[in-house]
């Protein structure tokens, strides 16, 4: 078989592939003065089951409102945003939250978790709000703990945890309630190089087990360049890399 067939097959497999997150022809505007301010201009993205795709692009391009249309936490000017092929854009603001609570995890540069509750809590909140009951939410909060490498680490407060101990309980707590996306902004940001990698690491290893369909904003080339493909923004477009 010939690399143009080969090629030619696979661009097809791809796109007959149903995807897990998939943005159509998405636009995004905000008022600037008395004018309009156009972010995104028909971004299409589709991101599939186990795959991670890294978001490189320069400040002021859309990487963060990009994440924020794909986390239903905006809502588009126009296009659609589906997941598992479901349009879901045009939810109602109590089905977009049930559905960021259950579908969709983030993580952020700075970990957030809630400084008065122990790193196992902290896995468990979300959980419980969720409406699973204490011993369910403990039990898959030590599992997740213990596969991040942190077992014994989980009686203890965000204060007491080194930087990437924190992040990897955030990634931990976005994979509680076993979403089918994790939307990552600049989750290894604050760390040094060697801790940064660890972190990714551990992230990589959950998203290839779970299924998970995973797109990370990074500024980190190196990181980057171990994802499954990198994208940025072009005028308001996705372009691949």
């Amino acid at each position: 078989m010939s690399e143009l067939v080969v090629e030619q097959y696979e661009a097809y497999a791809a796109l007959a592939r149903p995807s897990v997150l998939r943005l159509a022809s998405i636009e995004r505007r905000f008022k600037e003065g008395a004018g309009e301010l156009s972010i995104l201009k028909g971004a299409d993205l589709a991101v599939y089951s186990g795959e991670i795709v890294a978001l490189v692009a320069p400040s002021g391009a859309g990487k963060s409102t990009l994440l924020h249309v794909a986390g239903l936490l905006e809502k588009p000017d126009a296009g659609e945003v589906l997941i598992d092929e479901k349009p879901v854009g045009d939810a109602g603001d109590a089905e977009r939250t049930a559905i960021r609570r259950t579908q969709i995890g983030f993580v952020y540069q700075f970990h957030h978790l809630l400084p008065e509750f122990s790193a196992l809590e902290n896995v468990m909140m979300p959980q419980l709000i969720r409406g699973l009951s204490k011993a369910e939410a403990s039990k898959r909060a030590e599992e997740l703990l213990s596969y991040m490498r942190l077992a014994e680490r989980k009686h203890h407060r965000p204060s007491e945890l080194s930087g990437g101990e924190q992040q990897r309980v955030a990634i931990a707590r976005a994979v509680a309630n076993a979403p089918r996306i994790l939307l990552a902004d600049e989750p290894t940001g604050n760390l040094d190089p060697t801790t940064a990698h660890y972190v990714f690491d551990a992230l990589s290893a959950l998203v290839r087990a779970s299924g998970l369909a995973a797109l990370i904003v990074t500024h980190n080339m190196d990181l980057a360049a171990r994802m499954d493909r990198r994208i940025t923004l072009e005028a308001g477009r996705v372009v691949e890399l």
